[in-house]
C-alpha cells in the first residue's frame, strides 16, 4: 500500500464515526481473539520485528488484506519507515519507493493523525493515485499509533475480506490495539536505544584498544574508521587528520572503494575545516549538494555526520560518516552517541601519541648513547688498530704480508667511515629532513644500516630529485622506510638491495617511479601478518600506483621483492568542486 490513490468524491456515508460508548455484542464475541492478539504483540523486543508483527497481528484481526505502519519522521512531516504486512517481495519492487508521507492520503493523516474509516478510498479528495504496478485498494481504516503520549505513526489496512467495508467493531478493535501496539513499541524502542549505546560503548572500547595496543598507528586508525561506519550504519568511515597547512587529510578509510578516498586533502579554506577545526560537527542530509562540500568524494554520498576529534580543547582531525545517496538521515540520537565516539577516539588517539612520543623520546636517547659508544669506542679502536697494522706493515719485508696489511688497513678505513656515517644517521634529528630526495633516500638506508647490521645496497636511475614530484617523493620515502622496517623485523636478511627507478612507464602509459627493495631473507610466511604490505598498498593506491611483493635476490629466489610504484606527479584527488548555479 502506498500514499498515493486515484482522485474521487468522499464516501461521506463511511467516514470516520466516534468510537462505541462500550463494547457490542460482536465485540465481547471477538474478545478472545483482540486478547490473543494483543498479547502477540507484545512478544519480542526488536522494533521493527514488532511493527512486522503489529501489521500482521491487525490484518488478521480486522480480516484485512493489507497492512502498513507509516513511523512519522523525526520533524512530523513524513514518513521516516513503512512497514508493509500482505505486499510480496515481486509486487513490492514492481511498485518501487515507498510513499514518504508528504502528499496523497498518507500525507493527510501524517498532517491530521486521525482515525479514518472509508468504503472506497479511491473516491476521496485527498487521494492522488496509485502508482504503476500497485495493487487494487478500496476499503479503508487508520488509526494514529501513540507511544508515551506522542503520535509516533498511523496504522493503515485496507481491502475488507469479502469485499466489504471495516465497520465500528474494527475500527473499536483495531484502536484498542493500536494502544497496546504503543506500549510494545515503546519498549521496543527502549531496548533498541539500550542496545544502540552498547554497541557504541563497544566499538569506543574496540578503538581505545587498538590505538593503545602498540601496534601499527594506521592499522588502528583504519580500527577507527570500520567501527565508525559499523557503528553508524553508513556507507563509509572516513578518518582526517590535520595537516601542516591547516587543511584534513583522509588518513584511513572503511569503504568498498577505500583508494578513491585516501589521500584526498580538504583545503584550509573550506567552510567544512574551518567549523570541524573550530570544535564544531557538520552535519548534512545531502553531501552531494551542499555547497560546503568540495571535494569530488562528496559526489556520491547522501547524508553525513562530520565530528572533529576534540579532546582537551586540542582538535586533531574529524571523522567522517557519509551514507548512501537517498539513505534516512541521522537521527538525533545517532548523533549524539557518534559524538561521544569521536571524543573517545580523541582521547585514545591523545593518548597513542604521547604514548609513542615516550617511546620515540626513549629510542631517541638510545640512539645517542649507541652514537657515542659506536664514536668513542668502537671508531677509536678501530683506528688504533689501524695504526698498529701500519707499523708492523713498515717492519715487514715479505710483500704478500706487505700487501695484505695494506688490505686489511683499506678495509678497517672504510669501515670506519661507515660507522661515522650510521653515527651521523643516529644523530640527526626526525626534523632534520633534507629536501633532496636523493638524501631522504640515503639518509633512511644509513638508518636502517645500524639495527640491521649491514649497509643496504642502493642505487638510482633516472633524474629522480628533478621528475619526482614532492607528494610522490614523501610517500616513496615513506615506503621504503616500512619495507626495510619489515625486513629488519621478518627477513633475516644478510643483503638488501634498493633500487629508485624514475623512467618507468605506469600500465596508463604516464610517467611513474618504482622503488624495489629486495632481500635475501627467509620469504613471507604462510598466514602471517600483512599489515605492512597493506600500508604499502594504500600509499600507492592512494596516489593511483600499486604495490607487489615477489621472490627474494637469495639462492632460487629465496627471500623478498618489495616493488612500489606512483605517477610521478599524480593528479590531486581533492579538487574543488564549482559551487551549484547560484550559489
Amino acid at each position: 500500500m502506498t500514499a498515493s490513490e486515484p482522485q474521487g468524491p468522499s464516501d461521506a456515508a463511511a467516514r470516520e464515526a466516534p468510537a462505541p460508548p462500550g463494547p457490542a455484542a460482536e465485540v465481547t464475541a471477538r474478545l478472545p481473539q483482540l486478547l490473543e492478539a494483543m498479547r502477540s504483540v507484545g512478544t519480542g523486543l526488536e522494533l521493527h520485528g514488532t511493527l512486522d508483527r503489529v501489521c500482521r497481528t491487525a490484518a488478521g484481526l480486522a480480516d484485512a488484506r493489507y497492512a502498513a505502519i507509516g513511523v512519522f519522521d523525526a520533524q512530523g512531516q513524513g514518513l521516516s519507515d513503512f512497514v508493509t504486512c500482505g505486499v510480496d517481495e515481486q509486487v513490492a519492487r514492481r511498485i518501487g519507493h515507498r510513499p514518504d508521507g508528504r502528499r496523497g492520503l498518507l500525507g493527510a493523516l501524517v498532517r491530521e493523525p486521525s482515525p479514518v474509516r472509508l468504503t472506497d478510498l479511491t473516491t476521496d479528495p485527498r487521494a492522488t493515485g496509485f502508482p504503476p504496478g500497485h495493487p487494487p485498494m478500496r476499503s479503508f481504516l487508520g488509526v494514529p499509533i501513540r507511544v508515551e503520549g506522542e503520535i509516533f505513526g498511523n496504522l493503515y489496512l485496507t481491502e475488507k475480506a469479502g469485499g466489504g467495508s471495516f465497520d465500528l467493531d474494527d475500527l473499536h478493535m483495531v484502536r484498542l490495539l493500536a494502544a497496546e501496539a504503543g506500549s510494545a513499541i515503546g519498549n521496543a524502542r527502549l531496548y533498541e536505544a539500550a542496545r544502540r549505546r552498547e554497541r557504541w560503548i563497544d566499538g569506543s572500547v574496540a578503538v581505545t584498544t587498538a590505538l593503545l595496543s602498540g601496534g601499527d598507528a594506521d592499522d588502528a586508525l583504519s580500527v577507527v574508521a570500520e567501527q565508525a561506519r559499523h557503528l553508524a550504519g553508513s556507507a563509509a568511515g572516513i578518518v582526517l587528520l590535520t595537516t601542516e597547512d591547516g587543511g584534513l587529510e583522509v588518513v584511513a578509510v572503511s569503504a568498498d572503494r577505500p583508494a578513491a578516498s585516501l589521500g584526498v586533502v580538504i583545503p584550509a579554506d573550506s567552510p567544512v575545516v574551518a567549523r570541524l577545526l573550530a570544535g564544531e560537527a557538520v552535519f548534512a542530509t545531502d553531501a552531494a549538494t551542499d555547497p560546503r562540500m568540495l571535494t569530488r568524494v562528496a559526489n556520491r554520498y547522501g547524508p553525513v555526520m562530520m565530528l572533529p576529534l576534540q579532546s582537551g580543547g586540542r582538535v586533531l582531525g574529524a571523522l567522517a560518516t557519509p551514507r548512501e545517496a537517498g539513505a534516512p538521515p541521522f537521527t538525533e540520537a545517532e548523533r549524539t552517541l557518534a559524538t561521544r565516539f569521536a571524543s573517545q577516539a580523541a582521547l585514545a588517539l591523545m593518548t597513542a601519541e604521547a604514548q609513542r612520543d615516550r617511546e620515540r623520546l626513549a629510542v631517541l636517547e638510545d640512539r645517542d648513547r649507541i652514537a657515542r659508544d659506536l664514536h668513542d669506542l668502537v671508531i677509536q679502536r678501530l683506528f688504533a688498530t689501524g695504526m698498529m697494522l701500519e707499523s708492523a706493515q713498515r717492519g715487514t719485508g715479505v710483500p704478500a704480508v706487505h700487501d695484505g696489511i695494506g688490505r686489511a688497513v683499506d678495509e678497517l678505513d672504510v669501515t670506519i667511515q661507515e660507522i661515522r656515517t650510521a653515527v651521523f644517521a643516529l644523530q640527526q634529528g626526525t626534523a632534520e629532513v633534507p629536501s633532496s630526495l636523493r638524501t631522504r633516500v640515503t639518509r633512511e638506508i644509513n638508518m636502517a644500516a645500524v639495527p640491521l647490521g649491514f649497509r643496504p645496497v642502493h642505487r638510482f636511475v633516472g633524474p629522480v630529485d628533478r621528475a619526482v614530484g614532492e607528494l610522490t617523493g614523501k610517500n616513496l620515502v615513506a615506503a621504503l622506510r616500512e619495507a626495510l622496517s619489515n625486513a629488519f623485523r621478518h627477513a633475516g636478511a644478510s643483503r638488501i638491495e634498493v633500487v629508485v627507478d624514475a623512467t618507468v612507464r605506469l600500465p596508463d602509459g604516464t610517467g611513474g617511479v618504482r622503488l624495489t627493495v629486495a632481500d635475501d631473507g627467509v620469504g613471507m610466511p604462510l598466514g602471517g601478518r600483512r599489515s605492512g604490505l597493506r600500508n604499502l598498498a594504500r600509499r600507492a593506491e592512494s596516489l593511483g600506483g600499486s604495490s607487489r611483493y615477489g621472490p627474494g635476490i637469495g639462492h632460487d629466489g629465496a627471500g623478498t621483492t618489495v616493488t612500489w610504484e606512483a605517477p610521478l606527479r599524480p593528479e590531486p584527488t581533492g579538487q574543488l568542486r564549482p559551487p551549484p548555479t547560484g550559489a
